[in-house]
């Protein structure tokens, strides 16, 4: 039975005890009523917190039955009802808080792109965005969603991408720029080409991240937990000697009635998922609850450089063919081996040879080979391009102090392609606010050459660098990482980081142009090209574990101050009972906090 559904039984249950005592003054069958339920209530809770010693945890239902089964026992049975009415009601309210901190996530799933006008030489046909395929041409008309990711190759217009990113101000693109899936048109029409299939372009990659993200349980209940034995052993005690100088075991179970365990049971995870919603409009998709408290504590971030530390829009500086080959057909076989990747390196050689206006073969068996490079046959010959030791291990020439994709075609060395690579401009600040918040301890794994990435490293700030790693290198830095230095953050974008995402205790995929493995393998999903959200994801959960941590203790504070008055015999069981609905709002309220952003305080000023 839902929360809701059931306060509503437990309130028409209440009106017909209050009917039966006031109304026909049937005072015993009133009592009855209230106390068969109370005690089916207590017997469902206590079977829950079984449940959940079993699992290792420890609640606070406990409080909750001693108040019932308390209440019931000394003939208070009207506060037995109100303390079930503020129980179940609570649970209500906590769906309803959830819910409305949810929102911004949740709207995502009601504006998916789901028709995409594809041109054909007749003029144009309507088609659902699972059928457009790559290198299809399609057109966008005005104040619609933009269907799958690609580039626009005729046209220009404003770009609304806030469901997206977070940026709330329109972007204009024009011809040779990348749009992704799920942002608006704005009062122009473009052609685009097709880049990616709908399964991999953003926006349904986001709803996946988004179903995944409500489908997977967090475990809320562990900042709460750290309270839930000293409260309770508190309460007790305040009550027992209430109940021992007094005499009177009213008096306990008056001081029960307002020991309420809802601002342990709601504030943490009201908080956490109002953190998620906050995270989610700087366009940051946090999966799980509980990654809010690891990022909060992280003491170590490690760093992938190419498409992380820079900027992702490698450029092609040089192209060398050796005697016998053109740097034109070297060109055309190293873009068509790689127009199905998603590797930085492979999105900026295509984009370089479709602005060179080269027209790309198919390919067939393609393979990418992980932190190597990819293969496949290209009219009938093997072509690889990537790493020099993978494309030509017999070769003789020294490997250049560059980034350069090496080209073999049927096992000779044909030439190689150098790339310019640039730091991200907000690199440098991003280490210094993660530094400010406690992130003492940065890294920077890389693939890449040693000399290469010390220079990338300096730019950016970063001390301690890793060099020439394959992906299981990176997993065995992320595991010798010290105790002390932990939780670990691994921020990475390619195929290649999908693992060391897995493995740190906080992975964070930079997800604007990052593969799909990589953000599936991840905890948090930046979805803006902007590394500084990395800091932003740290600050916004300390601020939201601050909110969380001060919702509880206020919570707390009030109850124990009103167990003290409880227990001089001043507040009887009834109004105590009342008073819990008080506590339980403070605390719900004060943890919404988390979702109102700094951002936008500042906005509002």
């Amino acid at each position: 039975m839902k929360h809701t559904t059931k306060l509503w039984v437990i309130l028409a249950i209440g009106a017909l005890a209050v009917f039966l005592e006031f109304g026909l003054h049937l005072n015993l069958w009133a009592q009855i009523i209230v106390s068969v339920v109370g005690s089916l209530i207590s017997l469902s809770m206590l079977i829950e917190m079984i449940k959940t010693l079993r699992s290792g945890q420890y609640g606070v239902d406990l409080l909750a039955i001693t108040a019932v089964v308390a209440t019931l026992l000394v003939s208070e049975y009207w506060a037995s009802m109100v303390v079930l009415i503020m129980l179940v009601g609570g649970e209500s309210l906590e769906d309803y808080a959830a819910k409305k901190a949810n929102t911004e996530l949740k709207a995502l799933l009601d504006n998916s792109p789901n028709i995409a006008h594809r041109i054909t030489e007749d003029g144009s046909v309507d088609l659902q965005v699972d059928e457009v395929l790559i290198g299809d041409k399609l057109i966008v008309k005005p104040g619609e969603l933009v269907p799958v990711d690609g580039h626009i190759i005729k046209g220009s217009s404003m770009f609304d991408e806030s469901s997206l990113t977070g940026e709330s101000r329109p972007i204009s693109k024009g011809p040779g720029q990348e749009i992704m899936s799920g942002s608006l048109n704005g009062d122009s029409s473009i052609t685009m080409l097709v880049d990616k299939l709908a399964k991999d372009s953003q926006y349904q990659r986001l709803i996946k991240l988004v179903k995944e993200a409500e489908e997977t349980p967090a475990h809320f209940v562990r900042l709460a937990d750290r309270y839930a034995v000293p409260f309770t052993l508190i309460a007790y005690v305040i009550a027992g000697i209430a109940w021992f100088i007094s005499k009177d075991p009213v008096r306990f179970a008056e001081v029960l009635v307002v020991a309420s365990p809802c601002p342990l049971i709601l504030a943490a995870p009201v908080a956490l998922v109002s953190g998620m919603s906050r995270s989610s409009r700087n366009g940051i998709v946090v999966k799980t609850g509980d990654v809010i408290e690891k990022l909060a504590t992280a003491k170590t971030a490690a760093f992938d450089k190419t498409g992380t530390i820079t900027d992702g829009q490698l450029t092609v500086s040089q192209i060398v063919a050796f005697e016998g080959h053109s740097e034109t057909e070297l060109l055309e076989l190293a873009a068509s081996t790689e127009q199905e990747s998603s590797h930085i390196l492979a999105r900026s050689l295509v984009k370089y040879a479709l602005s060179q206006n080269i027209d790309l073969d198919p390919n067939d068996s393609l393979e990418e080979v992980t932190g190597n490079g990819i293969k496949a046959q290209i009219k009938g010959k093997l072509v690889k391009v990537g790493k020099l030791k993978f494309v030509a291990p017999e070769s003789s020439i020294e490997e250049l102090e560059q980034t350069t994709s090496y080209v073999s075609v049927d096992g000779q060395l044909w030439g190689y392609i150098v790339f310019s690579d640039h730091i991200r401009s907000e690199a440098k600040e991003t280490m210094k606010t993660l530094r400010q918040h406690g992130v003492d301890n940065i890294v920077m794994l890389t693939g890449d050459q040693e000399n290469i990435a010390q220079k990338i490293a300096q730019k950016a700030g970063i001390t301690q660098v890793f060099a020439e790693l394959l992906p299981e290198d990176k997993i065995k830095a992320l595991e010798n990482i010290a105790t002390d230095k932990r939780p670990v953050i691994m921020v990475g974008d390619g195929v290649n980081d999908a693992p060391s995402l897995a493995t740190a205790d906080v992975g964070i995929a930079m997800g604007a142009h990052g593969s799909t493995a990589a953000s599936e393998s991840a905890d948090v999903v930046i979805l803006k090209d902007d590394l500084s959200r990395v800091a932003k994801a740290v600050e916004i959960s300390e601020d939201t574990m601050r909110i969380a941590r001060q919702a509880v203790l206020i919570g707390i504070a009030i109850c124990i101050f009103l167990m003290l008055v409880a227990s001089t015999g001043f507040v009887p069981a009834f109004i105590g009972a009342m008073f819990q609905e008080v506590v339980d709002t403070v605390s719900i309220l004060w943890a919404l906090k988390a979702r109102y952003s700094k951002e936008t305080a500042e906005k509002n000023r």
